[in-house]
C-alpha cells in the first residue's frame, strides 16, 4: 500500500511541473520581452531537467521496490509493509549494496552458496541431494571426508551440509571443502521455551526444528528425493549404490516409504558377511542414513512435530502401515558416542554394527522381489515354512536339517528374554521391534539364517508393548 503512494507522489510531482509550465507558455502570449522570454527558456529547461530527474527517480523507485519486496510478496512472509524513505541517494545505496553482496557471493567461496537447481541428469536421471545435518561437533570432517570419497557423482548427488547452534569451528571444517559442497545455515538459534520437567530434552527440540527447516529448504528447490545423513555416520563404499539401485522402488510401491542404509541388528556376529547383497523390508523406521521422497515430505511436513521427531515418525498415525528398505549388512556406522542422547545404546549396541566393505552393484539387480506382493508371497509364506526351534538347539548346534530356522514367540516378555539371549535389540518403538516385518526379525546365528517370529495368525502390532 505505502509503495502504491509513494509512485502517486511522484507522478503527482511529474504532472504538477508539465502544467505549471504550460500555463506560464500560455499566459506570457505574444508580448514577452526579451528577458522574459530568456527566462522563459530557463524556466523550460529547469522543469524538462526536473521531470528527467523525476523519471530516474520513479525508475529507481520501482527497481528498488523489485528487489527488496517482491520476493517477500512471493514466499507470503510478510505481515507489515516495512516503511520506505523517498530519498534517492538512500535508494541508490541501498541497490548498490545489494549489488556488491551478490558478487561477494560469487567471487568468494567461503561465502554461502545457494543450492543446486538442477533436479535431473541429461539421462533423465533424479538428482539426489545428501544433507547433513551438522551442529557442533568438528569431527563431522571424518563424515564429509568419507561422502566426498565415495561419491561417484558431484552433479548426481550434491552434498549440503545444513549447520545448526552457530559453533564456528565446525562452520569452518565444513567451508574447508570449498566447492565440494554447500553450507546452509539454520537461521533461528533462539532459545526453546519448554516445560521444566523437559528441560534436559531441549536437545531434541532443537534438532526437531533444525530438521523442519533443512528439509524444507531443500525440498523447495524441487529434488524428487532427498537422503539424510547425520553428522557423526561413516559410510559404505557402495553408499550412493545403494540409493541408486532402491530409489526407484519408492515410487513403484506406496507401501513404501523410505529406504535406510542402517541395520538396527547389523553387529558382525548376527549378519551374513557373505550376503552383502541382501535387502529386505521393516516396518520399523530405522534412520541413521535414509532417502525419502518429496511427497512424502509434503504429507509431514504440515504435521511435524517439535521434538523427538523419529519417535514420532514411528507412530501409527504417520506410518500408516507402511515399510522401508533395510539391508543385511549396514551402509552406515556412527561414531558419536556423545550427544544429546549422551551414548545410549552406544556401547553395548552401536559401536559393535559391521559397516559392509564389498561394493555391490545395486543399480545392476532387479530389486522388484521388494515390491509388497513379490516379498509377502515369497518371504511370508517360507518363514511359516521352517522348523521351529528351541534357543537352546539353536545356540548347541543340535538341528540336524541344514537351512533357515524360526525361533517362535507369543508374549512380549518371552520377545524380550529371547532377544537379549541372541544378542538382539530388545526395545519396541509403538509396539514394533527393531528391523521387524509383520512381526519377524530376521538375523543370523551360527552359520544359518533364523526367524525369531510370531505365531502364524499374527494379528499386528501391540502398542502396549512398548
Amino acid at each position: 500500500m505505502r509503495s502504491r503512494k509513494v509512485l502517486l507522489v511522484i507522478g503527482f510531482l511529474i504532472t504538477w511541473t508539465y502544467v505549471t509550465y504550460y500555463i506560464l507558455l500560455r499566459s506570457t502570449g505574444t508580448h514577452m520581452t526579451y528577458f522574459q522570454k530568456q527566462k522563459l527558456v530557463h524556466l523550460g529547461d529547469q522543469a524538462r531537467e526536473q521531470s528527467q530527474h523525476s523519471r530516474n527517480l520513479n525508475r529507481n523507485v520501482i527497481e528498488f521496490l523489485k528487489i527488496k519486496y517482491l520476493e517477500h510478496t512471493q514466499q507470503q512472509i510478510s505481515s507489515t509493509t516495512p516503511r520506505i524513505s523517498i530519498v534517492a541517494a538512500e535508494i541508490s545505496n541501498e541497490l548498490v549494496d545489494q549489488q556488491q553482496q551478490e558478487q561477494i557471493g560469487e567471487e568468494d567461496p567461503s561465502k554461502s552458496r545457494k543450492i543446486p537447481t538442477q533436479t535431473y541428469l541429461s539421462n533423465g536421471e533424479p538428482v539426489i541431494p545428501i544433507l547433513v545435518f551438522s551442529c557442533n561437533r568438528i569431527t563431522v570432517k571424518k563424515c564429509l571426508d568419507n561422502l566426498v570419497q565415495y561419491r561417484p557423482s558431484v552433479e548426481q548427488f550434491p552434498i549440503i551440509v545444513s549447520q545448526d547452534c552457530g559453533d564456528e569451528p565446525t562452520k569452518e571444517v565444513i567451508l574447508s571443502y570449498g566447492n565440494q559442497l554447500t553450507l546452509i545455515e539454520q537461521p533461528d538459534l533462539s532459545d526453546i521455551r519448554v516445560l521444566p520437567k523437559e528441560k534436559k530434552f531441549k536437545g531434541y527440540y532443537k534438532i526437531a526444528r533444525h530438521y523442519g527447516w533443512a528439509l524444507n529448504t531443500t525440498f523447495q528447490v524441487g529434488f524428487e528425493f532427498v537422503i539424510i545423513v547425520e553428522d557423526d555416520l561413516n559410510v559404505a563404499p557402495d553408499f550412493f549404490e545403494y540409493f541408486l539401485g532402491t530409489h526407484k522402488l519408492l515410487k513403484q510401491d506406496s507401501s513404501l516409504w523410505c529406504v535406510s542404509a542402517w541395520n538396527d541388528n547389523g553387529k558382525a556376529a548376527v549378519v551374513d558377511a557373505s550376503r552383502p547383497e541382501l535387502l529386505y523390508r521393516t516396518d520399523f523406521f530405522p534412520g541413521l542414513g535414509w532417502m525419502l521422497t518429496r511427497d512424502l515430505w509434503s504429507e509431514l511436513s504440515v504435521k511435524w512435530p517439535k521434538s523427538f521427531w523419529d519417535d514420532w515418525i514411528r507412530h501409527p498415525q504417520q506410518r500408516k502401515e507402511r515399510s522401508c528398505i533395510r539391508p543385511e549388512i549396514s551402509r552406515t556406522r556412527t561414531f558419536g558416542k556423545i550427544g544429546v542422547s549422551n551414548g545410549l545404546f552406544f556401547d553395548k549396541y552401536l559401536k559393535h554394527i559391521k559397516l559392509s566393505e564389498d561394493f555391490v552393484r545395486f543399480s545392476k539387480i532387479n530389486m522388484t522381489y521388494l515390491l509388497k506382493d513379490n516379498y509377502d508371497n515369497t518371504f511370508l509364506r517360507q518363514v511359516y515354512t521352517y522348523p521351529i526351534v528351541t534357543y537352546d538347539e539353536l545356540r548347541r548346534n543340535l538341528i540336524a536339517a541344514d537351512g533357515p530356522v524360526r525361533i517362535q514367540y507369543t508374549t512380549r516378555d518371552q520377545y524380550k528374554r529371547m532377544t537379549r539371549l541372541l544378542g538382539l535389540m530388545d526395545d519396541f518403538k509403538s509396539g514394533v521391534p527393531r528391523t521387524a516385518y509383520h512381526g519377524i526379525v530376521s538375523f543370523y546365528y551360527n552359520k544359518r539364517r533364523v526367524h525369531l517370529a510370531p505365531n502364524a495368525n499374527w494379528k499386528g502390532y501391540d502398542l502396549s508393548w512398548s
